[in-house]
């Protein structure tokens, strides 16, 4: 028992932008799914409230907190979803070449970044 290997662990692998998209696609599907439902909820049940309950809704999500949330969760989808896609084209083997899979991995969080840019850009701009 005592030649049997040890399990690696965090102090042997070295972390690469790989390790921290793949932590971030778990965060930002995390933060969708706890906050992100809670607007949604929100946003139903004031809907069905009635006028009053649907203007309070505005307001707060109309307010800097509230853009700030919004934005948030729209860099969160963006992101986990640039990132899911990323993890779509390695399930069907491909990108796995080191410098294809260190490119794809910076990119897919800054293309997330432009596209929250471009949609709010859009919003606010209609």
């Amino acid at each position: 028992m005592a030649n049997r290997p040890i399990a690696p662990h965090l102090q042997i692998w070295k972390w690469g932008p790989h390790m921290a998209v793949s932590i971030l696609h778990r965060i930002t599907g995390d933060g969708m799914a706890m906050v992100g439902l809670g607007v949604l909820l929100w946003w139903l049940g004031a809907m069905a409230s009635g006028p009053d309950a649907y203007a309070t809704f505005e307001m707060v999500m109309g307010s800097p907190l509230g853009m700030v949330v919004l934005v948030g969760l729209s860099w969160a989808f963006f992101t986990h979803m640039m990132s899911g896609l990323r993890h779509f084209v390695l399930d069907i083997g491909a990108g796995y070449e080191l410098d294809t899979n260190k490119m794809w991995s910076i990119l897919s969080p800054l293309l997330g970044i432009l596209l929250t840019a471009g949609f709010w850009a859009l919003v606010l701009l209609k």
